[in-house]
This record gives structure tokens, sequence and C-alpha cells, in this order.
């Protein structure tokens, strides 16, 4: 399964859209519409390695909350993201054995080979 977590609001994750050219067995969810279940979390926690790899502390919610302020623990970052979705850095790209998080250029780059 090749799955595309992203935001349909968010310019930066359309513009990724268009330039990974997804086939239609990606499945594309967008996390507003349709929230991100535990499973699928610790999926992704699994093949990243931390729930830290897949908090986004550019959310605007990261600094109202005075999250910056605290020392978060591996338990923090998963409720918060399960909480809120705009706390899941995006794009989150997976394929079977993969996981590709954010938008820098060799993240979208390596994420495009992937899904090819």
């Amino acid at each position: 399964m090749q799955k595309i977590f992203h935001l349909s609001s968010c310019s930066t994750c359309q513009r990724i859209i268009r330039e990974l050219q997804p086939t239609s067995t990606v499945i594309l969810q967008d996390i507003k519409s349709e929230s991100i279940t535990p499973i699928q979390l610790d999926k992704m926690k699994t093949l990243a390695g931390s729930y830290e790899a897949l908090f986004s502390r550019k959310a605007i919610k990261y600094r109202t909350l005075g999250l910056h302020e605290k020392q978060l623990q591996e338990s923090d970052y998963r409720q918060l993201i399960l909480d809120e979705y705009t706390f899941l850095k995006r794009p989150v790209v997976l394929t079977e054995s993969a996981i590709f998080i954010g938008n820098a250029a060799a993240t979208v780059a390596a994420a495009k080979a992937a899904l090819k």
C-alpha cells in the first residue's frame, strides 16, 4: 500500500502531490477531513523511528499552547498529533517499507523515486 497523508488546504502539500504525480493506486488521505488513526500513526512511528520525527514545530498551535516551553516526551508527541492534525509534519508519504516526511527537496525527490 502506498499512501500520502496531506492537508488539502495546504498549498505546499498540493504542489508536492502534483510533483509526485501519484498513480491511481496511491491513496490520498486529507488529514483534516479523515483523521489519522492511532494504528496509522503507530505504523508511521515504526518506520520513522519516533513520534518526534513526525511532529511539526512549525504549527501555529505549537507556540500558542506554549509547547515550545515544555519538555515533551514521545507519548506527548503521539497524543498531540492524534488530537490536532496540524501537528503532523506533512506531507507524509508511506510505502510498504519506507516513510518520507516533510517538504524538503531531497525528501520529495526520494518519495517520488519510491512511488515509481
